[in-house]
């Protein structure tokens, strides 16, 4: 691809910045940062500060928890370096980072926090943060993803938020809102906290909420322990007396080109004339194993797990190294029975911890996909299999377009509704793609639950409300044409503000604010003089010089 300049794919064999443990149903991730190793050359990340490439690996190490250790029911979080556990994304970093650069870290903080507590709530992995020394601005973000958080009492190490009054900036990973919405810190504390530097220490912080224990030096190790060890019998997953054996990750099989991303159920096609990328993906290609032993056996070449890694890679390198194609054509290819039978195992299967991770895996990229600040456009034409799980790509898009071929039946796509359609891939508001396409509206939802199965043709969608448009075989070119050609002519800003503004409704979430309320802000203060300007607070942090605001609000 042109410029790819970040690769999302790495292995423990790889890590620069955490290492791993296991000690029986224990998992600790240890965050020890190598200061020299940043992703990208001008700075220095110390104080155990990360950058995207700290993240890479950490999304990395949650997969390879989820799957290759069954046994594994709480995650331990904590850092190797003596008295600091995080101070939070590297300052240096974000003050010479365009920002797009900023805001595409940001967003994949955020998604990687998220699954933390996505697999918490649906997946029965717990966390807890075993905060052993200073803990600031994202690394307390971090923190505050975990189930638990436990501060060593020693007189000194705090948590904080510093953003506002250091930087000029906020707490960009969810903090402002974790700190109300799943903390529930009384909003005088949460405004003195967001405001200070210093932060808050010993029995103040659980007073206020911030954590939800203290323990001294001495007793710290044996706490961690036993807090970790009753998160576990809490959990669902597996265990040791569950004997289960784990799926290893093998590194994608993926080749690019200049303007090309193949993987064996993923193509990625750039048209840059136009500023559009086409994703087409595939059903399955061969009838799948019937068995969980043999699910299990295929491991992560089992269709389901395979197909969302590709896809969730696919969007990682588009969104982070494609910024000008703003348009996504999303389409669908293959036998849809295979497709249907994939999921029909998913569904009656889905008890068994390595479904169930596989389903976590294609909830969270699915929900990438509806974050993703791109336009989306479904394209069900001949030869789609908008089918099951993959019709969410459909739910998904901002508009999708079905072809009509009333006079060539045996040739006219059709698409169909599985029971995973019916919520098992929720979005961030935690609203099926369906509830939320028809407002959770009764009788429209009622008409589709009675469908589903059948094979839908494009008139059958369009009446159903499934569809956008569909146009026939004489209109279809010129449509799509139109449809792209107006969306490639409208301000990409505008654009991303209506669709992040459109696609959730109703209900709001912790995320959805996270990924609204919050990050809207936070993007409009990356660009204000207060924070990048020649004398901002983000650009003369370090250099002994003192910010200067303009003082009257907007």
């Amino acid at each position: 691809m042109s410029q790819e300049t970040v690769n999302y794919q790495t292995d423990p064999s790889q890590y620069k910045h955490w290492s791993l443990k296991f000690e029986g149903e224990i998992a600790t991730l240890q965050l020890n940062i190598n200061e020299d190793a940043g992703i990208r050359p001008g700075y220095k990340l110390k104080l155990n500060s990360y950058d995207l490439g700290v993240d890479i690996e950490l999304h990395d190490a949650l997969q390879r928890i989820r799957f290759e250790h069954p046994e594994v029911r709480t995650v331990v979080v904590t850092s190797l370096r003596d008295r600091i556990f995080c101070s939070g994304a590297n300052i240096f970093m974000l003050g010479l980072s365009t920002h797009a650069w900023k805001v595409n870290f940001c967003k994949f903080t955020n998604e990687t926090r998220n699954g933390v507590e996505d697999s918490s709530r649906h997946n029965g992995l717990k966390f807890l943060a075993a905060v052993n020394g200073a803990c600031a601005g994202g690394g307390y973000e971090l923190a505050l993803a975990c189930d638990e958080i436990l501060l060593v009492d020693d007189r000194s190490s705090s948590v904080s938020l510093p953003e506002v009054p250091l930087l000029g900036v906020l707490p960009g990973t969810g903090g402002l809102t974790r700190v109300t919405d799943k903390r529930h810190v009384r909003h005088d504390h949460a405004d003195i906290f967001c405001t200070s530097v210093e932060g808050v220490r010993g029995q103040r912080a659980v007073d206020w909420r911030l954590v939800d224990a203290i323990a001294k030096p001495a007793q710290f190790a044996a706490d961690v322990k036993a807090r970790a060890e009753k998160l576990a019998a809490g959990s669902n997953r597996p265990g040791l007396a569950g004997a289960q054996q784990g799926v290893k990750l093998n590194p994608l099989k993926k080749t690019a080109s200049a303007d090309t991303l193949s993987y064996e159920y993923v193509q990625v096609s750039i048209d840059r004339t136009k500023r559009t990328a086409t994703l087409t993906v595939s059903a399955p290609k061969a009838a799948l194993p019937q068995t969980t032993d043999a699910m299990v056996a295929a491991g992560d070449q089992w269709y389901p797990l395979q197909m969302a890694r590709e896809l969730d890679d696919a969007i990682l390198c588009l969104r982070t190294n494609e910024l000008d194609i703003g348009t996504w054509l999303l389409r669908t290819e293959g036998d849809a029975a295979l497709a249907m039978q994939s999921d029909a195992l998913l569904a009656a299967h889905q008890d068994h911890w390595f479904v169930r991770e596989t389903l976590g895996m294609l909830r969270r990229t699915l929900a990438r996909v509806d974050v993703s600040s791109r336009s989306l456009f479904a394209l069900i034409d001949e030869g789609s299999c908008f089918v099951g799980t993959l019709a969410e790509l459909a739910f998904a898009a901002d508009r999708a377009y079905m072809l009509d071929l009333p006079d060539s039946p045996e040739k006219a796509p059709h698409i169909a509704l599985s029971e995973l359609n019916l919520g098992s891939f929720p979005m961030v508001n935690q609203q099926s793609r369906l509830a939320r396409r028809f407002y959770e509206e009764l009788e429209p939802l009622e008409r589709v639950r009675g469908v589903v199965g059948q094979q839908l043709g494009a008139q059958q969608a369009l009446d159903l409300g499934l569809v956008t448009s569909a146009p026939d075989d004489i209109d279809w070119a010129d449509e799509i044409r139109l449809a792209v050609e107006e969306r490639s002519a409208m301000s990409p800003d505008s654009l991303t503000g209506l669709e992040a503004n459109l696609r959730f409704a109703s209900k709001e979430t912790m995320e959805t604010r996270i990924f609204g309320r919050l990050s809207a802000w936070q993007n409009w203060i990356f660009n204000r003089p207060n924070a990048v300007g020649e004398k901002g607070a983000l650009k003369v942090y370090g250099k002994g010089q003192k910010a200067a605001f303009d003082l009257n609000r907007v």
